[in-house]
């Protein structure tokens, strides 16, 4: 296995030079096939949080074009992995369609933004999270009015830790929130992007969060555990993870921006 493995990443280093020095569309046909499991898995991983008229097959035809951008731009001479490099393109290759595409009804992007500013607004006064009870009362919602909101949020929202941020500098670059998080074993593929302070607002924002949100979030974004799984972990129903995975996302946002504005 370890020699298959060496002779498969001597057989890219030569695709990869034949690619870059002569711009050799066979070896960059050879490349996108075979890294196009990269696309598979990450429209995988975005479709379980779409509705269900959003087809898998389509999330993977938007990543491809992010996929043939990566190889593209990408620098082998850096010494940076490639995988790590392609992931995030390949994802906002898939939001940008579906932002374009417009498939979010409006009601639900404004209930969102309703929900994101009265859980900032309490947890201003409050000074800690609010509990679902506290920002249904704010919004003049029933509790099953408001379980039943989180409901379709969540139904129709990318991956929402995925999503592209564009920085406030003059540089026009953008970043994922799950990106400004340190990875120790990865190297940072734009150097010139200084994103630690973004990194220290998002950790502490995290922080803040109640114990089962941020368990939540640690279990989807860095065991890389399903809905399913973590409600088995949780002893909790699928689609109530999904409630606190979209409430964990709402308050992040919220107080990124906030502190962005001040």
């Amino acid at each position: 296995m370890a020699l298959e493995t060496n002779v498969k990443a001597v057989e890219l280093k030569e695709l990869w030079r034949r690619y870059k020095e002569s711009g050799d569309p066979r070896a960059r046909e050879q490349l996108v096939l075979a890294f196009s499991p990269l696309v598979k898995y990450v429209a995988g991983r975005m479709s379980s949080g779409l509705p269900a008229h959003v087809e898998e097959a389509d999330l993977i035809s938007y990543g491809l074009l992010g996929l043939i951008s990566a190889i593209e731009r990408f620098d082998p001479s850096r010494e940076i992995k490639f995988e790590t490099f392609a992931m995030t393109r390949i994802k906002g290759s898939i939001i940008d369609e579906l932002r374009s595409l417009d498939w979010v009804p409006r009601s639900v992007r404004a209930k969102a933004r309703e929900i994101e500013k009265a859980s900032a607004k309490l947890e201003h006064e409050l000074h800690r999270a609010p509990t679902d009870a506290e920002v249904a009362a704010e919004l003049e919602m029933s509790m099953d009015d408001f379980q039943d909101a989180l409901t379709r949020i969540s139904n129709s929202s990318v991956v929402a830790l995925d999503e592209l941020w564009t920085l406030s500098d003059a540089s026009g670059d953008q970043v994922s929130l799950l990106d400004t998080i340190q990875d120790p074993d990865a190297v940072d593929p734009a150097h010139a992007m200084d994103v630690t302070e973004t990194k220290d607002r998002l950790a502490d924002a995290i922080a803040r969060l109640p114990e089962r949100e941020k368990l939540v979030v640690a279990l989807y974004y860095y065991e890389n555990l399903t809905l399913r799984e973590i409600g088995e972990v949780l002893g909790v129903t699928e689609s109530r993870v999904s409630q606190l995975h979209t409430k964990a996302v709402l308050r992040l946002k919220s107080a990124l921006q906030a502190e962005a504005q001040q």
